[in-house]
């Protein structure tokens, strides 16, 4: 297995030239799958993972212990570099956010982001002033450690209604000036707002690709200049509406439709140790 340094290392390596795309699992089997296709790296989703113990999706839902546990089982199912959605760091102060990055680190993880959302839908994102106070601590935080922690700063605004890509640039050029190494915008859609968020910085730009940005294809974002491409939640939701299609297809009609499309049990136990 690959030392923690030496993952860091690899993982930064990827953001220095070229396109890649770090897909989101949510266990250690959906995991081991993404690294079995040649995945070069994972990045956690805590939508992903919320849903899949049967919790809702949003900052604090799921504490941070049970999150970072949820993490390392990740980070210790292959040997790929791991970043995570750390959300708004478990808290509003950055000293609480600098200590989330710290137990990052010490869970394996050589990467991971804080978003700038205040999970609160009256007041939904935070102040620009704060939001970069935060960033600093993180950064401060990821730069302690003896290797070389990715730190992503993420602004949330289109994904909570607020499709102001002018104040979008300004707090992703403020997390820049804070130290992030990666600056992610999720909610983005079309290659007009794409580009003018890639154009506006010097650091890698991460993109969420998804229903919001379809049709664009991960060349389609590389054109543009996108280092990095995520799926978010996307891979989880897509898996549980093939389980709810077959289940629904199977209560209502009797039809065992789930054999259609689904992977071989072999296949399966063999990736997962067995023979």
């Amino acid at each position: 297995m690959a030392t923690q340094r030496e993952k860091a290392e690899a993982f930064r390596k990827l953001h220095a030239s070229g396109t890649f795309v770090i897909p989101n699992p949510w266990d250690i089997g959906s995991a081991k799958i993404l690294a079995s296709l040649g995945y070069q790296a994972l990045a956690t989703t805590s939508a992903g993972f919320a849903f899949s113990v049967g919790r809702p999706d949003g900052d604090g839902v799921i504490g941070r212990e049970e999150t970072l546990a949820n993490f390392a089982t990740i980070v210790h199912a292959t040997d790929l570099p791991v970043s995570a959605d750390l959300q708004a760091g478990f808290g509003r102060a950055p000293e609480t956010v600098a200590e989330t990055i710290r137990l990052a680190g010490e869970a394996g993880l050589v990467g991971g982001s804080i978003e700038d959302a205040t999970g609160d839908a009256a007041h939904p994102i935070q102040d620009l002033g704060r939001a970069k106070e935060r960033i600093i601590a993180a950064v401060e935080a990821a730069r302690a450690m003896k290797f070389p922690f990715t730190l992503t700063a993420r602004a949330e605004n289109f994904l909570w209604g607020r499709a102001d890509l002018a104040d979008t640039i300004t707090r992703l050029q403020a997390f820049q000036e804070a130290g992030a190494d990666v600056l992610y915008a999720p909610g983005l859609k079309t290659e007009a707002e794409i580009s003018a968020v890639v154009k506006s910085v010097d650091r890698p730009v991460n993109v969420l690709i998804g229903g919001r940005t379809k049709p664009l294809t991960v060349s389609d974002l590389a054109r543009l200049g996108v280092r990095r491409v995520s799926v978010g939640s996307g891979f989880y939701l897509a898996a549980l509406g093939a389980f709810y299609r077959v289940a629904k297809d199977m209560k209502e009609n009797g039809v065992a439709s789930f054999a259609e499309g689904a992977m071989p049990f072999d296949q399966v136990n063999a990736l997962f140790g067995g023979s």
